[in-house]
């Protein structure tokens, strides 16, 4: 199958775009390159990308090489010591500027069993049925026929292949009708995003030179959940954190000794539950400090078209926890989520035992005023002032005899948030760019709650950083049936070639 469209000069010519096309010109491109963008997106989506397994990884890297290879992009990889990143550029003739994109080409795990389709790497066309749900379709309606609500499901198709296939798709639309952007384009690569990218931060460092640009711009993520063309100015940095509590050394018998060996999941309960009060905000001393919004910027905030009541309807939560007062204040702050606990088994697998452990994962979101090193020295102090003793090992028999509270704490910092402020050049020309591909200003969110790996770039480099989501919110990521809808990637398409033809 032949990928790159040779469309002819579209009727108005060169001249009528003026490198500078308009919202008709965009729509009428987008509309010409769609069977070309349905192809791409499948072919992209049927490949395993689950960075657990490099072999899966090698196939996508060769695959993007190849992509890029045969539409005249110069490529190198970047060896980290783990998975290599891939950078791939594009110079401009005569562009003094250049912007860095970023697109991560791995995805979460599978489990097939949780599918409704017979293979999540081999996506599906589904519409919704008169019962409500989601039915799979013939592929062959995508050759005759299109509904913007009609959706693709597959691993990555919205986090994060769909908008890869976009901007190859925008690329070779404009191409096809003579249009450049006038200035030059990096793109990285990254192939270990849903693990954390381990290696990407010490990468930027050993590789800042060839990484150099002017303006960073990230394409992943969600638009907001109106729907609404959508820019995000930062996004909450991760780290995360295991507690172990120890009882008897190994499991025993709960009538035997019940009521005198200390059970480690009853610990863990109680030391988490003193890390917050019942409205959910962290008691921690000090958690918070240093974040204190203005008037100014909860105004900024409350112009995010948020309908509380439909969010809590959409999660089944009749409360919200109260560290602020909106959605959108709620997350200027460091977050403290148990995502995980295990302690013996359960369901079919239970036994009446006293357990020999207990264990808790935690993740820590962080915002640009919360020092990850500062926050975890406080949760060590806390940890301490319930009166365990902190060990970064399981604990020796001499340890279990001279301490009666044992905790277990390993952490892990992956990276930090980053934010650029809303009113600086960048924002101003991605807001003309959305401008011009649909005629208003799009959604503005000061910060995501999510967390991409970019303040690396921003630190290093020194340059603005903005994501640009495309992907309908509802689309399951990291879940099983991740979707992507149609009129999103439809869309996608043409706030790309909006941006690659704003002057720069």
């Amino acid at each position: 199958m032949k990928k790159l469209l040779l469309l002819p000069l579209l009727a108005f010519g060169l001249s009528a775009y003026c490198q500078t096309p308009t919202k008709a010109d965009l729509e009428k491109l987008t509309d010409e390159n769609w069977q070309h963008a349905l192809d791409l997106l499948q072919e992209i989506v049927s490949m395993p990308n689950d960075a657990a397994y490099p072999e899966q990884i090698a196939v996508n890297i060769a695959w993007c090489e190849k992509e890029f290879g045969e539409r005249g992009w110069e490529s190198e990889k970047l060896e980290t010591g783990g998975i290599p990143l891939l950078l791939v550029s594009k110079s401009q003739a005569g562009a003094s500027k250049t912007a860095l994109f970023y697109f991560h080409v791995d995805g979460q795990a599978v489990d097939r069993s949780k599918w409704n389709q017979p293979d999540p790497y081999i996506p599906v066309l589904k519409s919704i049925n008169e019962s409500g749900e989601w039915e799979i379709m013939s592929s062959e309606n995508l050759k005759s026929g299109y509904d913007a609500d009609w959706r693709l499901f597959g691993r990555s198709t919205s986090d994060d292949k769909g908008p890869i296939a976009m901007f190859l798709t925008g690329w070779d639309a404009l191409k096809a009708a003579g249009v450049a952007p006038n200035y030059n384009i990096k793109i990285i690569l990254d192939f270990e995003e849903e693990q954390g990218s381990p290696n990407l931060p010490s990468a930027v460092l050993n590789y800042k030179e060839k990484l150099e640009a002017d303006l960073m711009l990230i394409m992943d993520g969600p638009r907001h959940t109106s729907n609404e063309p959508t820019l995000s100015y930062g996004a909450r940095g991760i780290s995360e954190m295991t507690l172990t509590t120890y009882g008897p050394k190994f499991p025993q018998h709960s009538g035997h000794y019940g009521n005198y060996a200390p059970n480690p999941g009853f610990l863990l309960a109680q030391l988490l539950a003193s890390m917050k009060d019942e409205d959910g905000r962290v008691t921690i001393p000090g958690y918070y400090d240093g974040i204190s919004l203005t008037e100014t910027e909860k105004a900024i905030l409350a112009q995010v078209p948020d309908d509380e009541e439909a969010i809590q309807q959409k999660l089944g939560i009749g409360r919200t926890d109260q560290v602020a007062q909106t959605y959108q204040e709620s997350i200027q702050y460091p977050s403290l989520n148990i995502r995980g606990m295990e302690s013996a088994w359960v369901g079919k697998e239970a036994r009446t035992i006293v357990p020999a452990t207990a264990l808790a994962e935690i993740d820590v979101r962080l915002v640009p005023e919360s020092d990850p090193e500062r926050l975890f020295s406080l949760i060590k102090k806390h940890i301490e002032g319930q009166g365990f003793q902190i060990l970064d090992h399981d604990p020796s028999d001499e340890e279990r005899m001279k301490y009666p509270k044992i905790v277990k704490m390993n952490y892990s910092i992956s990276y930090q948030a980053f934010r650029t402020p809303m009113d600086s050049e960048t924002g101003a020309w991605l807001r003309a760019a959305m401008n011009r591909a649909f005629g208003k200003d799009p959604v503005q969110i000061r910060i995501s709650g999510g967390s991409i790996p970019i303040s690396p770039f921003v630190d290093a480099l020194g340059i603005p950083a903005v994501t640009i989501p495309t992907v309908n919110s509802d689309n399951n990521q990291h879940s099983p049936n991740e979707n992507i809808r149609l009129g999103n990637y439809k869309e996608g398409i043409t706030t790309v070639m909006a941006i690659l033809t704003q002057r720069l």
